[in-house]
């Protein structure tokens, strides 16, 4: 018997790229699939376009924003509730080859395997690498980027074993659900996948990339060009992660060099900043530059801080509508 897959695809505010997605996945050639889509509070119309053109598809509607993490979880428990074998969480703003179920099915022969990611490329460059996943680096406090923007993705041809993979596309086997359970929702976004990889691979499960399961990946003008948004996500989840995945004594290291180096360095950029400013500002020049800097420096503050006031899921954001 074929085994049961759930395609989880998470919208919010996205219709025009989630409609691709879809496009996509209903050229599937695997037949015993469901797709779960999961509209996270959307205020653009995204739900009137799914019904109208994609009748078929399963939408589920949470209301309000419940992040990368919530949103993904509300598919994740539906699909463990009708006993579903692997779940392929996706990325909305990706299109995926048709044989990529088959694909993640394939690399899942090893039984030892419990999270597979996919091959993502750039959409706009459609043969270099977006990237794999990483691997821990105790010195940066931070993940290398296995094949961060590789010019010839077509290298990697061999699986790799990872301590995570891009959420971007991976595929999650049942079993690694019910022993270490689903994301995070205290992260909302970031590093919640890499949390999930960290906890399947302390429960004994291998993490590895499946270099034949290809998506291309349009990546989010959301979260690029540094946004403050992005920062304060990346630095308070950056924290939570560390309090989850290490002993006490690496806590209290990680968080000692990173709050006794960066927490005063970014609070000291953030006031010469807006000294730099009024001068230029008085003098009649250009401000622009300057505001973005000081606003992504104040939330990279702000992410730490919370961090420690324990304020998770949206936290301060306001680019963002959350339940709370």
């Amino acid at each position: 018997m074929k085994p049961r897959v759930a395609i989880i695809v998470l919208n919010w505010n996205g219709k025009e790229d989630t409609k691709k997605c879809l496009d996509s996945l209903e050229k599937i050639t695997f037949p015993n699939k469901e797709i779960l889509l999961i509209d996270n509070g959307s205020t653009d119309g995204s739900q009137e376009l799914f019904r109208k053109e994609f009748p078929d598809i399963r939408l589920v509607e949470t209301k309000c924003n419940l992040g990368y993490a919530g949103g993904n979880n509300v598919g994740l428990e539906i699909g463990l509730k009708e006993g579903f074998d692997f779940f392929f969480v996706l990325n909305n703003d990706t299109v995926v080859d048709p044989k990529i179920v088959e694909a993640f099915l394939a690399g899942f022969s090893d039984k030892g395997i419990g999270i597979l990611g996919g091959k993502i490329y750039r959409m706009d460059d459609p043969k270099r690498l977006d990237h794999l996943g990483g691997v821990w680096n105790r010195k940066k406090i931070d993940f290398d980027y296995v094949g961060y923007r590789e010019m010839d993705g077509e290298e990697w041809t061999s699986p790799l074993e990872l301590d995570y993979v891009t959420g971007a596309a991976m595929m999650i086997r049942r079993e690694v659900l019910e022993k270490v359970g689903l994301f995070d929702p205290r992260f909302f976004l970031f590093w919640e996948e890499s949390d999930l990889c960290f906890r399947a691979r302390r429960a004994g499960f291998l993490v590895k990339t499946c270099p034949e399961a290809k998506v291309w990946h349009k990546i989010s003008a959301s979260f690029t060009g540094g946004k403050p948004h992005a920062a304060y996500f990346l630095w308070r989840n950056r924290l939570l992660w560390i309090e989850r995945n290490f002993s006490l004594p690496l806590r209290f290291y990680y968080f000692s060099r990173l709050l006794g180096g960066r927490f005063p360095q970014f609070f000291l950029l953030k006031y010469l900043r807006k000294i730099q400013f009024l001068f230029q500002k008085a003098r009649g020049k250009d401000t622009e530059r300057n505001q973005i800097r000081i606003a992504q420096l104040d939330a990279k503050l702000s992410g730490m801080q919370d961090y420690f006031l324990r304020r998770f899921r949206a936290g301060r954001s306001k680019n963002f509508m959350n339940c709370h």
